[in-house]
């Protein structure tokens, strides 16, 4: 009779269990709760933006939008009075009428914040809006805004005909790095914004620059080498990347677009490929013919694979990044999108980052993978979902589905991820910014020790 009593309250805790879980009998996953924002819908349409994310030194976080045939902008959310407003309105700061085609329909570089403060963007050609929009594409611009001041200023053409892929600025030399889109001109201008020329050679696609501890100007280029441009000698190398004895070349560049980050020690960069699972070091001071680089293995298990420009360098050293797979749980279907962190140790986290190796918590030892959990939103009414009047789903937004416990997930795409700096006035200790489309979301997460 004890046996049989004990067998039906397995049963019944098996039975509760599915039910709690949707009734898929499978366990939900492991959670990384956000708060979400509607990214002010007056400055996009279709729901979009791309990698255009970062903090600024104030503690505000800063997004660039995409509003198609019309407009882009540059929009500030305060994460302490949670409100937004437009600082970079490109068309009204750059002088322009242009529409379809011809309009500055993007910012989509990843957002520069110089040591100044100030925020350098660059703007790109959206898409054609039907089969009357036959207009040419004139070009970008690349953009400054400097928060302590609330001024924006229009830093000029770098390249006739070419959007603005990404900008860097070398302030104490008076130098801005630019690649362009869609051929990946690497181009060197002023801080004037008065002349820019041509670097060489073309560059991958959705390339950024890094600069390094030595000043150089870091970019990876269409052949997947490194290129290097010295600004004391005004000379650019190409350099093999080897990895495990092994030269990198084109092909490594066939699993989508490269995102990289430079690590606090401003020596080492991480490495990921949008579809590619891999993440690499690589070496940027080393003196020989070639660059090194070190394969840290595959930073999350699963299939289809997808990563945005979301690899992050955290101001503790530790290496962030979000990542889309194929929901095999389970529990539900679709995709889930994680957030993983990997930790390299002290050599590259700086003298003061949290401790690591045998006096780490036993989820940060150097070295390690871990899997911080799946984005799902705490707030499921910040958008209203609901179908429009004639019962359909409203157009674009369908980023988001429910998983068989309700909780409110991202489905297709994430674009973007920054890690928020130590700013105990902010209150910018850590916490994890995602952008989400469809539609157009801020997803905000409390700091993950």
């Amino acid at each position: 009779m004890k046996k049989m009593t004990f067998l039906l309250a397995c049963a019944a805790a098996s039975l509760c269990a599915g039910i709690a879980a949707g009734g898929t009998g499978q366990a939900p996953p492991k959670y990384l709760w956000g708060k979400a924002y509607h990214v002010l819908p007056e400055t996009h349409n279709d729901e979009s933006g791309y990698f255009s994310l970062c903090e600024g030194k104030n503690g505000r976080i800063y997004v660039g939008t995409a509003k198609y045939g019309q407009n882009s902008f540059l929009v500030e959310f305060d994460p302490k009075t949670e409100r937004q407003r437009v600082v970079i309105d490109t068309h009204k700061l750059c002088g322009l009428t242009a529409t379809g085609y011809a309009a500055q329909a993007k910012i989509h570089t990843r957002n520069f914040v110089a040591p100044s403060g100030r925020i350098y963007v660059g703007s790109k050609q959206g898409y054609r809006r039907g089969k009357d929009d036959t207009a040419d594409y004139p070009g970008g611009y690349v953009m400054a805004y400097d928060p302590a001041t609330d001024k924006a200023e229009c830093l000029g053409m770098p390249c006739r005909g070419q959007g603005v892929i990404d900008v860097a600025a070398d302030e104490g030399r008076g130098l801005l790095y630019v690649v362009t889109c869609e051929d990946q001109h690497w181009m060197l201008g002023d801080l004037k914004g008065k002349s820019y020329r041509e670097l060489g050679p073309l560059l991958a696609p959705y390339a950024t620059t890094l600069l390094d501890a030595k000043g150089r100007a870091n970019a990876i280029t269409k052949d997947f080498q490194l290129a290097q441009y010295d600004p004391a000698t005004g000379k650019v190398s190409v350099l093999d990347i080897v990895a495990g004895g092994r030269k990198l070349a084109a092909d490594d560049l066939k699993p989508g677009p490269i995102c990289w980050d430079l690590a606090v020690d401003g020596r080492t960069a991480y490495l990921i490929r949008m579809q590619e699972p891999s993440l690499f070091a690589i070496d940027l001071a080393g003196e020989g013919p070639t660059v090194s680089a070190t394969d840290l293995g595959r930073i999350l298990e699963g299939k289809g694979f997808d990563s945005r420009g979301s690899l992050r360098v955290a101001p503790d050293g530790r290496v962030y990044a979000a990542i889309r797979v194929d929901n095999q749980t389970g529990f539900g279907s679709g995709y889930l999108h994680h957030v993983v962190r990997y930790d390299p140790g002290r050599q590259t986290r700086g003298r003061d980052a949290p401790p690591t190796g045998r006096d780490a918590p036993p989820t940060t030892r150097a070295g390690k993978m871990e899997d911080l959990g799946v984005l799902a939103v705490k707030n499921p009414d910040f958008f209203d979902f609901r179908p429009g009047p004639d019962g359909k789903p409203k157009p674009w937004t369908h980023g988001f589905h429910r998983l068989p416990d309700g909780a409110l997930t991202p489905l297709h795409c994430h674009m973007a991820l920054l890690v928020g700096s130590p700013l105990p006035a902010m209150g910018a200790d850590g916490t994890l910014y995602v952008t989400i489309i469809y539609p157009f979301t801020l997803l905000r997460i409390p700091p993950t020790p």
